[in-house]
């Protein structure tokens, strides 16, 4: 695809529509060169902020029609490449779409403009007894429209599910410009095909979200959190299925591997959790409900499970504060990981009773291409974030050699009916790896969509599709 590079005419006309709102410094084009994946630059060649509707339909009106690429920009907290501006072009910032619109108490929905922090409509929700379930780590800086792009998930997705089971409809500005709504303010819809699902995970490559309507449901009023040390690794996955078959439901159940919770203790500065020479992993549990009795009931069936496993002394979270810290520390892990070394997150995903096989058959590759890994993740959705330290390995090694192994691993993933990404996206970073998920036939159906909405192909371009 040939692309238009910005020209002085090109830049007045952006001006003309956003006045003072078009950036073509270093200092901002440095800062929306990058994400959170890696450490990977790619600069756009101009920053656009508009703050309503028509503004984005005219800018993508404009670059259509001069064949200008357009990379969705929100918070930059994605960790698959997806905000990356890979051909150069516009970076369009959402920053500013950053109003929650109507919070609807009587039919337990919410209007929101995508620049709105993930954890600041939670909160909003919250004050009026409601609740919108998924949490990514990052949701104290995400924007809830990066969570629409990636179809998020987060902790809270073992019981209440990812993004996409939230979203009832979503004011879309496609690439020519028209403004479309994609479904209905409504809880069943079998009117036509479901558009607004389509959005959903579509990373900026088929339109630009700038109206979002979401489903609440009430708030838990009490909840129960423990932490259990395992002094196997593989034994803590395996009681994961087990809890299931119990019938128990979890509103969160992590998995952190021993150097995952030890590199965040130290990042954070505080030893609040006694890890023992022999603990090779926790899980963290929490329940949630209405009822403190059936939880404490719950509590205890979790209890009788992980008596049939090889685990230490179970911590119970006393107090909010507790709950907090707890939370706290298994959601830096991230940010622990990455003031390390230089790593590559891989975001796999699996059914859940073959999670302990995941985590082993990732050691068994590491063992045979030498590299050392951290593992932790949503334990309960059988998703495993695993980070592949580069440490001393060669700069050789880790562009060349390492991507055979990522390839051993997705494939052994794919077998064990699991897939590469369960709420980080494809971006750019694993494009490369669709082929083994997906035939061709499939991946062509999904390149035919794409160009059905974007037929010059502006809107994010480079992402999803091998090359």
């Amino acid at each position: 695809m040939n692309y238009s590079k910005i020209t002085p005419e090109h830049l007045q006309f952006f001006k003309s529509i956003l006045g003072e709102n078009c950036f073509t410094d270093s200092e901002n084009i440095a800062k929306y060169s990058h994400d959170e994946t890696e450490d990977l630059s790619f600069h756009p060649e101009i920053i656009l902020k508009p703050n309503h509707t028509e503004q984005v339909a005219d800018i993508l009106r404009y670059c259509n029609e001069h064949s200008i690429p357009v990379t969705p920009s929100g918070a930059r907290t994605g960790l698959s490449g997806g905000a990356l501006p890979i051909h150069g072009g516009v970076a369009l910032s959402m920053e500013k779409f950053n109003s929650i619109v109507n919070i609807d108490e009587h039919n337990l929905q919410v209007t929101t403009e995508p620049g709105v922090i993930t954890e600041v409509l939670q909160n909003a929700v919250k004050a009026v007894g409601l609740f919108y379930p998924p949490d990514p780590a990052s949701k104290g800086s995400c924007f809830i429209g990066g969570n629409i792009a990636e179809n998020s998930g987060g902790p809270k997705a073992v019981k209440y599910g990812v993004t996409n089971e939230y979203v009832l409809n979503l004011e879309v500005v496609l690439a020519n410009g028209e403004v479309i709504w994609t479904g209905a303010n409504v809880l069943k819809n079998a009117t036509g095909y479901n558009l607004t699902q389509l959005i959903v995970g579509s990373e900026g490559t088929l339109g630009i979200v700038t109206k979002i309507v979401l489903k609440l449901i009430p708030h838990p009023t009490h909840n129960v959190l423990m932490l259990v040390p395992f002094f196997d690794a593989a034994e803590a996955c395996e009681s994961v299925a087990a809890l299931f078959k119990a019938g128990i439901t979890p509103s969160g159940l992590e998995f952190m591997e021993r150097d995952a919770l030890l590199w965040t203790q130290d990042f954070i500065g505080e030893k609040t959790v006694p890890v023992e020479e022999n603990h090779q992993a926790h899980l963290l549990i929490e329940l949630d409900g209405f009822d403190e009795e059936d939880l404490m009931k719950d509590a205890e069936k979790v209890l009788a499970v992980l008596e049939d496993y090889d685990t230490d002394e179970i911590l119970f979270a006393e107090s909010q504060a507790q709950k907090d810290q707890l939370w706290s520390l298994r959601r830096k892990v991230g940010e622990a990981v990455k003031t390390q070394s230089i790593y590559k997150e891989e975001d796999t995903v699996v059914p859940r009773y073959e999670l302990p096989n995941l985590l082993r058959k990732v050691k068994e590759i590491g063992n045979q291409y030498g590299f050392k890994s951290v593992c932790y993740g949503h334990a309960g959705d059988g998703n495993l974030h695993i980070n592949i330290i580069k440490g001393d390995l060669s700069d050789e090694f880790w562009n060349h050699e390492l991507t055979q192994a990522i390839r051993e691993l997705f494939t052994e993933v794919k077998q064990m009916g699991g897939t590469i990404s369960g709420e980080h996206g494809i971006g750019l970073v694993q494009k490369g790896y669709m082929d083994i998920v997906f035939p061709a036939t499939t991946l062509q159906l999904m390149k035919d969509i794409k160009k059905v909405f974007d037929p010059k192909g502006i809107l994010n371009p480079g992402k999803i599709f091998p090359d």
